[in-house]
């Protein structure tokens, strides 16, 4: 790549335009440092035999890298679930080996694995990125960060069918703050304890909101014999909605009878802002496997009514008489 070897600052544009790029890797060092301008729409190729491969973009072994420009990145994702044959999906953007790098203002959409994976990085900022990808798109983390240390992620928005940010390990001191995820899994550590002597420490997660988040923000180990450890860690000032936009109405539960392994045998947990509306319980009688205690029910937002047999006793809200 020429503006590897231009003794000096260096940029590499592309312009407005849509353009497709079947892969491409930056291999360092260069002379200097290195901006890539990203101003178009790149588009992955949807011919399996040529992107079954680790990374699309990918940046290696750089000093000084900025990746800017408003442009978008669409990997393309739809056609891998045409074609789910391949043994390695690549990620959107690679970062490997990358010491002193921002990355801003870039649109990564659709991706066929993750959208961003930084491995064996130091000192890398990603701000003002925009990540999204569709609800039945698997493995499709935002960032996923691993082996990495004083990282920074801030002012973003992702939306994609798994975790928005993944912090594996071997990562130190992670700064994720202003930044906006979900629908999605959430904010994840780990998992740790696959494989010996795995751990992530000094990751510190504040002002962030997450809408409709399968987990919110968790800790993933395996429970294996393999020693491992996540320490140093904080979420601070995290507003999470769970709204739900699905109504949920006209339910009839009818002559149910049985055993509960929980001691909550019904729970009707709905919507704030769409509450559970005219469900119908009649003769439902639920018991503990041993019957030690007797069940109970739980309920949020569930408006409705039950008759005959209430076992646990029903604590749906009457209906208000009009």
């Amino acid at each position: 790549m020429d503006a590897c070897k231009w003794n000096g600052d260096a940029t590499f544009l592309i312009p407005l335009g849509t353009y497709m790029i079947y892969g491409a890797n930056f291999i360092g060092p260069c002379k200097g440092s290195l901006i890539v301008k990203i101003q178009g729409v790149i588009k992955a190729s949807t011919n399996p035999k040529i992107f079954c491969k680790d990374s699309w973009i990918s940046f290696e072994h750089l000093n000084n890298l900025e990746i800017e420009g408003g442009g978008t990145l669409d990997g393309q994702g739809d056609s891998l679930q045409r074609n789910p044959q391949c043994a390695t999906r690549p990620y959107t953007i690679g970062l490997s080996s990358i010491q002193d790098a921002i990355v801003h203002d870039i649109h990564a959409i659709n991706s066929k694995m993750f959208h961003f994976d930084v491995y064996n990085c130091n000192n890398v900022t990603l701000s003002h990125v925009n990540i999204i990808a569709p609800s039945d798109s698997p493995n499709t983390d935002g960032i996923h960060i691993s082996l990495s240390s004083n990282i920074r992620v801030f002012d973003f928005n992702i939306d994609t069918e798994d975790d928005c940010i993944s912090i594996f390990a071997g990562s130190q001191n992670v700064n994720i703050s202003g930044g906006t995820c979900g629908p999605g899994h959430g904010l994840s550590i780990g998992s740790l304890g696959n494989k010996p002597n795995e751990v992530v420490k000094d990751v510190h997660v504040k002002n962030c909101t997450l809408i409709a988040t399968q987990n919110g923000m968790r800790i993933k180990s395996w429970a294996s014999s393999n020693v491992g450890e996540a320490t140093s860690i904080s979420f601070e000032d995290i507003i999470m909605d769970k709204k739900s936009l699905v109504q949920i109405k006209d339910v009839t539960f009818n002559n149910i009878r049985g055993t509960s392994n929980s001691l909550v045998a019904m729970n009707f947990n709905c919507s704030s802002s769409l509450p559970c509306q005219k469900i119908n319980l009649n003769d439902i009688k639920l018991i503990t496997d041993n019957n030690a205690k007797p069940t109970i029910a739980s309920c949020a937002n569930a408006i409705g009514q039950a008759t005959g047999i209430e076992l646990p006793p029903s604590c749906l809200k009457p209906v208000l008489e009009s």
